[in-house]
């Protein structure tokens, strides 16, 4: 039994600087195709607040027989969360949502 703990080591320097070199080689693998998918999710998020919106206005429109003028009046009716009129006319990738003849559409930048 005593023989067991007189041979207990623990890790070298070397094997701990190899560990570190590894974990290191797998960030710098990801990390740059993590960044260069943000883009993809942001329009992505993007289209999909453009579908919900425009279901909302399509709601909005058989409800009251009218066409919904501003994103503002959706959101104060109901149809969409209520907040700020910035936050309601914005994707999550930063473009501007509006109305124009009933119709929603994306302002490119």
């Amino acid at each position: 039994m005593m023989k067991w703990l007189k041979n207990n080591k623990g890790f070298t320097l070397v094997e701990m600087m190899l560990v570190l070199v590894i974990i290191a080689v797998l960030v710098i693998i990801t990390v740059p195709n993590v960044f260069k998918y943000s883009s993809t999710v942001d329009e992505r998020g993007c289209e999909a607040y453009h579908k919900m919106v425009m279901g909302a206005a399509e709601a909005y429109k058989l409800e009251t027989n009218e066409r919904p003028t501003s994103l503002q009046e959706l959101a104060n009716k109901g149809y969409l969360p209520k907040g700020e009129a910035e936050k309601v006319e914005e994707c999550p990738g930063g473009q501007k949502l509006t109305i124009a003849d009933g119709e929603v559409k994306i302002v490119k930048k």
